[in-house]
């Protein structure tokens, strides 16, 4: 096909084209003849290389199929989940290894019950789980989920249900270290119970029966959490038709049964001695104090004041002594001021006094009468032989009573 069209305006780029009714087309300018310029008159022939497109689109085909080939052809093969051993309170699935052809793993979970339980760790690597904790004679469910690059595909829908207590077909049995005719013995028992025995430590494995804590299946057995009985727990299941725990029946567990010769039987314990009955012990009431006894003996039990001291100063001493014993009867009143400057011998005399009264319990008795009081005054003036006025007075001072808060009495001694 052939084309005339106008030079209208030539740039280094582009080269603008007029066609005969008048449309602009904008061509480039490297592929006109060097020596155009506007006006100039240009044929261009315009035609289908069919050649050349065949073998473009035979080139883009060839390389599809590559692709297809080599990332298309083979799809994640769907997870065959199956139920591998039972027991009253677990289940043991298995499945086939996992095909994920060109695509990448996100993750592969376990379905019960059409909730997810949780997800399978290193699912390349492992092809099986246990699931513990169901509840005795219960159907379950279980599926898996696999989420790839590729999409998402699930297993088949696996029915499961646990077995009854009476039903031992479930139980799968290690045996350990233990003597040949023990072995035969629960080998014939196992038979009888319609279970079966495995050789070594597997994931299905309810039980290790041994009768020696040693060797590396044992050991296998003790890191994976798997009870390790005795042969016994084996004979008891059978004699009974049913399954019992294992607590009695544990390596190191004592086993029952009556003492031998050579174990000495545990001595009884003796019956608890009946509880004695504790009297409450009751002190005798003492009998209230006579007037003499109420006063201590100055003349007797107190040191003697020194001979410099006068008459003055003896009252002094007597009204302090006076206010120290009434301080600890009067807790909620304020303390009298005590005297300035004590010498030695007034404060022995102060202790004297306050050892005195504790002894007596001056403050715990009860309250003596004027009668009594002024009786005691008189024969203690009597025996010191005072007969002055002044020691007259001041025995009718000591006949009256100090009172306290709680009712006690103590009374001013003259030396």
């Amino acid at each position: 096909m052939l084309v005339s069209l106008t030079v209208g305006k030539v740039d280094a780029g582009v080269t603008v084209l007029l066609t005969p009714d008048k449309r602009l087309i904008e061509f480039p300018s490297i592929l006109l003849p060097p020596d155009i310029s506007s006006g100039s008159i240009v044929d261009i022939t315009v035609g289908q290389n069919t050649a050349k497109e065949s073998a473009a689109q035979a080139s883009f085909r060839a390389l599809q199929d590559q692709i297809y080939a080599a990332f298309g052809a083979t799809e994640p093969s769907v997870p065959v989940l199956r139920c591998r051993n039972a027991t009253q309170t677990s289940v043991v699935l298995e499945w086939d290894p996992i095909q994920l052809a060109t695509a990448d793993l996100i993750s592969l979970s376990l379905h019960r019950n059409g909730q997810k339980a949780g997800n399978i760790p290193r699912p390349m690597e492992m092809h099986s789980t246990k699931i513990s904790g169901l509840a005795v004679d219960t159907e379950y469910v279980f599926h898996l989920v696999l989420r790839t690059t590729a999409g998402t595909s699930s297993s088949e829908k696996v029915h499961v249900r646990t077995h009854k207590m009476t039903d031992l077909s479930g139980i799968t049995i290690t045996t350990g270290v233990m003597p040949a005719s023990t072995k035969e013995k629960l080998q014939g028992a196992v038979e009888r119970m319609g279970a079966k025995i495995v050789d070594g430590v597997r994931i299905d494995t309810t039980h290790f029966v041994t009768t020696e804590g040693r060797g590396q299946a044992w050991e296998k057995a003790v890191e994976t959490n798997i009870p390790v009985v005795r042969p016994e727990w084996v004979d008891a299941c059978e004699k009974n038709g049913r399954i019992l725990g294992v607590t009695k029946f544990y390596l190191d567990a004592m086993r029952p049964g009556p003492p031998s010769d050579d174990t000495p039987a545990a001595a009884t314990p003796p019956p608890p001695p009946a509880p004695e009955t504790v009297e409450e012990k009751r002190e005798p009431e003492a009998e209230p104090p006579t007037p003499t006894e109420q006063l201590p003996n100055p003349n007797v039990e107190e040191k003697p004041l020194p001979a410099t001291k006068d008459d003055d100063d003896s009252e002094e001493d007597d009204d302090a002594d006076a206010t120290e014993e009434a301080q600890p009867e009067q807790k909620t009143k304020a303390a009298e001021p005590e005297p300035k400057s004590r010498t030695e011998p007034e404060q022995e005399e102060q202790k004297v006094r306050l050892e005195d009264k504790e002894e007596h319990q001056v403050a715990m008795r009860p309250k003596a009468t004027e009668k009594d009081e002024g009786a005691s005054a008189k024969g203690e003036a009597a025996e010191n032989g005072v007969e002055d006025t002044e020691e007259k007075e001041d025995g009718d001072s000591a006949a009256k009573p100090a009172t306290t808060p709680d009712g006690a009495s103590f009374q001013e001694i003259s030396l």
